[in-house]
């Protein structure tokens, strides 16, 4: 991971929940400029820290912000969306089988084929070779027993998992609210 004092490419700003924690770290949360100056306009969000880069409209000039935090608290308590994107997460982006993290799809363990149904307690990653040779079959009359139960995770564990996967460049303002591991790379 690098962590840059220039700002990144398109000048993104990290959005924080009003407790000012990222609204989420996987993909990171991050919006545009131009909606960010938009919501600061719109009174929806307070600018924490900015970059040196200005903006010019024929009335005004302002800084362009790399931080900023939202005035009303959004409830992050809620069940996370079965998608594609949240159950690799969920499964560390690695194949429940073999481990690999290459060549990601999901796999039905109870076969659709015998009635299982497209849920977060039937469905984990799987890599291509792994689902092909599981095919139809239950994981024990394949042989292949997940490392981890399908099951549905909490907004919580999601976000943690995705503390695992730090983007590879974060501007330097970013650090005092992101909490990974981070290894500065000149």
């Amino acid at each position: 991971m690098q962590v840059m004092s220039r700002p990144p490419t398109g000048f993104p700003a990290l959005v924080l929940n009003a407790d000012f924690r990222p609204l989420s770290y996987y993909p990171l949360s991050l919006w545009p400029w131009q909606e960010v100056v938009k919501a600061v306009f719109l009174d929806r969000v307070d600018i924490v820290s900015t970059y040196d880069k200005l903006v010019h409209s024929p009335t005004m000039e302002m800084r362009l912000p790399s931080v900023v935090s939202l005035k009303q608290y959004v409830t992050q308590d809620r069940p996370p969306a079965f998608t594609r994107f949240n159950l690799f997460l969920r499964d560390g982006f690695a194949c429940q089988y073999c481990g690999s993290p290459e060549e990601l799809t999901f796999d039905h363990v109870i076969p659709r084929s015998r009635g299982g149904r497209t849920t977060w307690r039937n469905i984990v990653t799987a890599c291509a070779p792994c689902n092909l040779a599981k095919g139809g079959r239950t994981p024990q009359e394949a042989r292949m027993t997940p490392r981890r139960e399908a099951r549905r995770p909490s907004s919580f564990e999601l976000q943690t998992q995705g503390r695992r996967f730090p983007p590879h460049h974060l501007h330097e303002s970013w650090l005092d609210y992101l909490y990974w591991d981070i290894e500065l790379q000149a």
